[in-house]
């Protein structure tokens, strides 16, 4: 056994250096963030929005004449609900996600290169994703509670 200490963990395992192309890679890495939030804010707007359409599409079949009654009627809402709920599940933990590594990338270690602005700047992907996730719980009742 050696008695070497523990790795260290987070920004402090590597020394920051203050250059151009830190600075640049720390900007790469911020862009990179913010895509792959926005592309979860679009798959969960998509899986919301499907849910939805599947509960609207099977109701209004089952309404029209000539349509044989459906074998299990609420299986549509129920999957409706699933999907809806995935959408948000996926939009909470996206932000959280999201959040977490931005404090990260704000942290004290990354500050000379991160920028001038201490904290950060929230983009307005972070506002529209919380705005989907309360239409996603407005669309789990509404379907839910069969609200018209």
């Amino acid at each position: 056994m050696t008695d070497e200490p523990p790795p260290a963990q987070g920004a402090e395992r590597f020394v920051v250096r203050a250059t151009a192309e830190s600075n640049f890679a720390w900007l790469r890495t911020r862009l990179s963030v913010e895509r792959t939030f926005m592309s979860w804010v679009r798959t969960a707007t998509a899986l919301i929005g499907f849910g939805f359409a599947i509960v609207q599409f099977f109701d209004r079949l089952a309404d029209m004449q000539g349509v044989a009654a459906a074998r299990r009627p609420q299986l549509s809402r129920d999957l409706g609900l699933a999907l809806i709920g995935a959408g948000v599940a996926a939009l909470l933990v996206s932000c959280w996600q999201y959040l977490w590594v931005l404090k990260y990338m704000w942290s004290p270690s990354f500050r000379p290169i991160a920028g001038v602005r201490e904290g950060g700047m929230l983009t307005p992907a972070l506002a529209i994703g919380i705005v989907l996730i309360l239409i996603g719980i407005v669309a789990f009742v509404a379907v839910l509670l069969r609200v018209p």
